[in-house]
């Protein structure tokens, strides 16, 4: 497909999320926006009022009408049903996260866009936040602990799965990414308060070691029954320390070989018996503050799926990535079953 050509593109499922994809599509350039399909009529006409486009009650009327390129913005239940007469056709699917409820069905969607020779994307949206973005461009980070947080009152949207493949899979996606395999151990609490599935849970993640020889141990959290909203992650290395806020849009970062003179001068005086209680170590040491861009995750993430269908590339978070993200996830549920945590 030629690099200027216009992608004709629709979207399945325009609850919340969908409708910031319609959004998008409407408005990048390289996207011909066709249209929308969901169930409820007032939904899908009220998004092709505001963004164009034509509602559509069914995905048929959506193929019949040359769509080459789809998010599906469905509950995750439906994720298998919803993308295999597009992925059969060969018709490009951006499937929201999760990519399916288990990994024996994300294999099963892969499966049927291999046999289709589509474009298969996740929507894991976080790699694409200039957040992330900004840590992943740090270079030489070989994390040794790794400490994620993601909590939010409870919004009742996602409540066909728990609190891990609704929230926490975002930061399982991360991990895998930053560390490039899945954890050889993993220990898990959950608590189960509003839904039939867990509502709360953390989970130690330890990851073997890599090609440089060091392991690196993960702690993560994720609610969605707390009273604020709250999205950090914070890296130790043998090199630097990061600390991110993705609500308030921050990286904070300290490198070792920056701040090496300080460091060895506050050894020796230590070693000296020196009293240093009086020192303030965050004026002591040098902290840098990385660029965070201003561009929009989820068109970050239209762009590289439309490249991907254009080019024939593999998207970013392909179905292995999303899938190595589901098996995480199932162990950890597992393993907080196994650990008789209060989950009904």
């Amino acid at each position: 497909m030629a690099g200027s050509e216009q992608i004709r593109c629709g979207v399945i499922g325009v609850g919340r999320m969908g409708r910031h994809h319609a959004r998008v599509y409407a408005q990048l350039e390289g996207a011909d926006f066709i249209g929308v399909v969901d169930q409820d009529a007032d939904c899908r006409n009220d998004v092709v009022q505001e963004w164009g486009g034509t509602a559509f009650s069914t995905v048929k009327e959506l193929i019949d009408a040359g769509v080459e390129a789809v998010t599906i913005a469905t509950p995750t239940v439906t994720h298998l049903d919803v993308s295999t007469p597009l992925l059969e056709r060969g018709i490009a699917c951006l499937v929201e996260k999760p990519l399916a409820p288990t990994a024996k069905i994300a294999a099963a969607i892969a499966d049927v866009a291999e046999t289709g020779g589509a474009v298969l994307q996740v929507g894991h949206v976080v790699r694409y936040d200039p957040v992330m973005r900004a840590i992943a461009s740090i270079e030489n980070l070989r994390p040794r602990f790794i400490e994620m947080t993601r909590i939010s009152p409870m919004t009742f949207r996602s409540t066909d799965v728990g609190v891990v493949l609704d929230m926490m899979i975002h930061d399982l996606d991360l991990l895998t990414m930053l560390l490039g395999h899945e954890p050889s151990e993993i220990y898990a609490n959950a608590v189960s308060v509003i839904s039939e599935a867990e509502d709360m849970c953390n989970a130690r993640l330890v990851f073997p070691e890599g090609s440089d020889g060091l392991s690196c141990t993960a702690n993560v959290t994720a609610s969605r029954l707390a009273m604020k909203t709250e999205r950090k992650l914070r890296i130790i290395s043998e090199e630097a320390y990061v600390s991110a806020d993705f609500v308030k849009r921050s990286v904070t970062l300290i490198r070792k070989t920056a701040n090496e003179s300080q460091l060895n001068d506050l050894r020796k005086r230590l070693a000296d018996g020196e009293d240093l209680t009086s020192v303030d170590f965050i004026e002591v040491i040098e902290v840098e503050e990385p660029e965070i861009g201003s561009e929009d995750a989820l068109t970050l993430q239209a762009k590289d799926f439309l490249h991907s269908i254009r080019s024939g590339s593999k998207p970013e978070v392909d179905a292995e990535a999303g899938s190595m993200a589901i098996r995480t996830a199932e162990r950890i549920m597992q393993q907080a079953t196994a650990a008789g945590t209060g989950i009904v």
